[in-house]
């Protein structure tokens, strides 16, 4: 029994260790065969993969060219509006919701923004035909590239004008209380402390009807979103604006106008011309300005009229102590107009300022009163006796022979300058050549001069037996009086009555000194005695010099 039990229990055993082992050779067995089949299932993986990207390139190309077969492709462009991508269906959408910006300006440059709706202008597309034609046309099958695709079709768009018209109408830029019209840049007028002022110009915001009409006509058949009327020049612009070349070079000669100081000095006064009485002379005529030389010409006037004083009368007090009136001569000063006018108004045009001293044709010793100053020579004509004043002082005087009355050679008065002076000259006349060493012109042919032919000067010689006219001097007065005076210097002559010669005869005797009188009794070599002039010769022997004796 055992034994049998043990046989079956190493039998038992022996079977379960057979299929045990079987078990574990057909899980070898199998997990052989699934080691020998695991590459044959790996093999198909890398061309999967290699394909896989080109396939869903292919999907997505054919998905874009199906996609385009109803959208424009990328760079699409029908009369200056991009339809990249949109269909038909889009376009015409896009038509009744279309509504225009416009952009106006306003009078202060601010912008306002105003909307014209498609709806109320009758927008439109004529005929979606050739839009259709242009999506059949396409290459849709490259619709990956940007294929700038520009179409032009006449008339495509299709509004009603007269609404567009009066929509454009409506516009706040038409509104004339809103609507400030241009207005150039200009100068003022000159003022006082600010001279001329450049003023810019206004730019307003007056639209020009045509052209606004146009610009937005055009827009709208672009199918624009907006449109700025100024960037489009839409608006009425200033003709003249400060950057003007013509009317900058125009202010730049106003402004030195204006600028132009220039002082006369008249002694103790002076004269401004400035700014605000040359900007009355200026005549301008759009860019051009122009120097009215005619009151240039008034103005020199006045300032002569006012400072000259050749041929007015002045006060003039004697060294005899009496104050007399000189009407006659010419010494003065004596301003040249036409000379000065011309050399001011230059001076004027060039914007030159500074001090000037006018043109004379003649000066005198002092602007101020007296204006023949403190040195000149004083003849006294009645008393046929003369004074040489300088600086004042009185340093010489002497008897003179001056003209013979009877023989109608009277030495007129009057106050003259000084024409010039001459040694060793010869003084000539129809009927006379005669040399002197002083030579002293100073009323034309007249003048002082040394006369050694004379033995006797001064009492009332000059009666009978006078010059031509001239001042006959002793050579000694005659030589220490040109030794004093210049070109110019002032000869007043007068005749004072009171203070003429009276012969000795004709005095009252002094009781205390009855030897002094002069009788009949007296011999007539003791009186002083006049030298007969030097022969006279023909006029045409005289040299160029001519002058009264």
């Amino acid at each position: 029994m055992n034994t049998e039990t043990n046989l079956t229990e190493d039998n038992k055993l022996t079977k379960a260790d057979i299929q045990t082992k079987e078990s574990q050779q057909a899980e070898n067995t199998i997990s052989e065969e699934a080691s020998f089949e695991e590459p044959k299932k790996r093999r198909p993986i890398l061309p999967f993969l290699l394909c896989a990207p080109l396939l869903c390139l292919l999907i997505a190309y054919l998905a874009g060219a199906f996609y385009y077969q109803n959208h424009f492709v990328n760079g699409t462009v029908i009369d200056q509006v991009d339809v990249s991508k949109m269909t038909i269906a889009d376009l015409e959408a896009q038509i009744q919701d279309y509504s225009l910006r416009v952009l106006q300006r306003q009078a202060d440059g601010t912008t306002l923004e105003e909307e014209i709706l498609g709806a109320d202008i009758g927008l439109s597309y004529s005929s979606t035909e050739p839009i259709q034609e242009i999506l059949k046309s396409q290459n849709n099958w490259l619709w990956f590239l940007n294929q700038e695709n520009t179409h032009e079709i006449a008339d495509l768009i299709d509004y009603d004008a007269a609404s567009l018209e009066a929509e454009i109408k409506n516009l706040k830029g038409f509104d004339k209380d809103f609507v400030t019209a241009p207005e150039d840049a200009y100068i003022t007028d000159y003022e006082p402390e600010k001279g001329f002022q450049m003023v810019e110009e206004v730019p307003g915001n007056k639209l020009n009807h045509s052209k606004t009409l146009e610009t937005i006509g055009t827009a709208v058949a672009e199918l624009a979103e907006e449109v700025n009327l100024d960037e489009a020049g839409c608006y009425e612009e200033p003709e003249i604006t400060v950057e003007n070349e013509a009317l900058k070079n125009t202010f730049a000669q106003l402004q030195s106008y204006a600028e132009t100081t220039i002082t006369y000095t008249f002694g103790s006064q002076k004269e401004i011309l400035d700014g605000s009485t040359i900007s009355s002379w200026l005549d301008t005529e759009g860019t051009q300005v122009t120097l009215d030389k005619e009151q240039v010409g008034e103005y020199v006037s006045s300032l002569k009229k006012k400072y000259d004083t050749i041929f007015h009368p002045r006060t003039f007090r004697t060294s005899y102590g009496t104050e007399i009136t000189i009407k006659n001569g010419d010494y003065g000063w004596w301003m040249d107009t036409e000379q000065e006018t011309a050399e001011l108004t230059e001076m004027i045009e060039q914007g030159k300022s500074g001090e000037r001293t006018p043109v004379y044709r003649q000066t005198a010793a002092s602007y101020d009163t007296p204006d023949y100053g403190d040195t000149y020579v004083e003849i006294n004509l009645s008393a046929q006796h003369l004074f040489l004043y300088k600086d004042g002082q009185m340093i010489l005087e002497s008897d003179f022979v001056s003209g013979n009355v009877s023989r109608g050679y009277t030495t007129p008065g009057g106050i003259f300058g000084l024409t010039y002076k001459q040694r060793d000259a010869t003084l000539t006349g129809e009927t006379y050549r005669t040399p002197v060493s002083y030579w002293m012109p100073f009323n034309n042919n007249i003048g002082m001069h040394d006369a050694t032919w004379r033995r006797d000067f001064g009492k009332d010689i000059y009666l009978t037996n006078g010059s031509h006219g001239c001042i006959n001097l002793p050579y000694s007065a005659a030589k220490e009086i040109y030794g004093h005076i210049e070109k110019g210097t002032p000869v007043i002559c007068y005749y004072l009555p009171g203070t003429e010669y009276v012969p000795e005869a004709e005095m009252p005797i002094d009781p205390d000194n009855p030897e002094n009188a002069v009788t009949e009794d007296t011999p007539q070599e003791d009186l002083p005695q006049e030298e007969a002039p030097p022969e006279p010769v023909q006029q045409e022997e005289a040299p160029v010099e001519e002058a009264a004796q």
